[in-house]
Order: structure tokens, then C-alpha cells, then sequence
């Protein structure tokens, strides 16, 4: 009986906060934020984290295993969708508020379509970033500025590929998205190349501590 592998405590860390920023994005998209005349869906805030995520296992790891990371990350948000449907379909109880039933139906019944959206954007962009940030590291080096322009690159290009198909599905109709539009893809080359890469050596610094940590103990 052979023994099982041990799970690495970098990924014990970063799986939980990869499903739950892909489901707090869902959530966080509902509101867009004003910077003068720009105006930028707020959700991107938790994907930038989860790119910076998907990037750190992949160099942590292996791409294999990223990939991986990226499907299963299906999970939180399909189990949301789920609980957000049984929640709107059950009726209210009658002595609820009705301004914060409507306050809730209205951000709530918006959600899924965000998650949608979300998760259109998020199979294309996401396995995008993987892929590009592990093929500029076949390229150059893999350690110290060579790690955090790989990630700023290969997030501009996923992200400016998600906003597209994200404010497309998410709010055409609601309002005119071409602000949005602009005003989202801007924010997210900026965050890429200034939070995504400090995100990924922060990430990086703290699993390979914690894996170091655990060998030393089974030592």
C-alpha cells in the first residue's frame, strides 16, 4: 500500500482563495466604481487576485496543475449560481422589509448573469495568462523581476481579453458599455502591471516559506 503524497500547504492556502474570489467577483461586479470620467466594474478588484493566483501556482507547481486549478474553480461558481436560483425562487417571508427585499432581488437577480459572464471570461482568460506566463518563462529566467514582468505581461493580455467578454455578456443592454468598457480594460492593464506582479512574488514568497516549513517538520 503505497503511501500518499502530502498536499502542499502553499496550495492548502491559495485553493480557498481562488474559489472564493471567484465567487466574491460575482458579487463585487454589481457595483461600478467612478474615477472622474472612467467609469470601472469593481468585481475586477477579486479577479486581479485570482490571476495573480492562477500565475503563482502555475510557477509554484507546474502549468499542469494551474490548469487544473482553473477547472475546478468552476466549482464555487456553478454552486453559487445554484444557491442564488433556491434563494430568489423561495418566497419572501411576509414580514420582511420590503425595501431590502428589493434592494436584495435586485443585486441578486443581477448576480447570475455577472457569474456568467464570469465564468465565460474567466475559461478563456484565465487558461490564457497560464498559458503565456508559463511560455515567457521557457523564454527567461524565472526568478526575481523575470517572474513579476512574465505576470505583468501575461495578465495585460488575459485581461484586456476578459473585460471584452465580460462587460459584453454582463451589462450589454443594462446600459451603454463602451465607458464601461474602456474605463474596465484600462483598469485591469494598470493592475496588471503594477498589484498582479507584487501579488505573484508575495504569493510565491509565502508558499515556497510554508512548503519549506512543512519538509523541514516531516524531516
Amino acid at each position: 500500500m503505497t503511501a500518499s503524497r502530502p498536499v502542499p500547504p502553499s496550495l492548502l492556502l491559495l485553493l480557498p482563495l481562488y474559489g472564493g474570489l471567484n465567487v466574491l467577483a460575482g458579487f463585487m461586479g454589481n457595483k461600478q466604481g467612478g474615477f472622474g470620467p472612467v467609469a470601472v466594474e469593481l468585481g475586477l478588484l477579486a479577479y486581479i487576485g485570482v490571476i495573480a493566483i492562477s500565475s503563482t501556482v502555475a510557477e509554484l507547481h507546474g502549468r499542469a496543475l494551474a490548469h487544473r486549478l482553473i477547472l475546478f474553480g468552476f466549482a464555487p461558481v456553478g454552486a453559487a449560481l445554484a444557491l442564488i436560483a433556491l434563494v430568489l425562487a423561495i418566497p419572501p417571508a411576509p414580514q420582511m422589509d420590503a425595501g431590502r427585499l428589493a434592494a436584495f432581488n435586485l443585486v441578486f437577480a443581477q448576480s447570475p448573469r455577472i457569474m456568467l459572464g464570469g465564468i465565460a471570461a474567466y475559461f478563456v482568460s484565465v487558461f490564457i495568462n497560464v498559458r503565456v506566463f508559463s511560455a515567457l518563462g521557457m523564454r527567461g529566467g524565472t526568478t526575481g523581476g523575470g517572474v513579476m514582468l512574465r505576470g505583468a505581461l501575461a495578465s495585460a493580455v488575459a485581461q484586456a481579453i476578459d473585460g471584452l467578454i465580460f462587460i459584453t455578456i454582463a451589462f450589454y443592454g443594462v446600459f451603454p458599455i463602451l465607458p464601461l468598457l474602456a474605463g474596465q480594460i484600462a483598469a485591469k492593464l494598470v493592475l496588471s502591471f503594477t498589484a498582479v506582479p507584487l501579488l505573484i512574488r508575495l504569493g510565491m514568497f509565502i508558499g515556497r516559506r510554508l512548503d519549506a516549513g512543512a519538509g523541514s517538520d516531516r524531516e
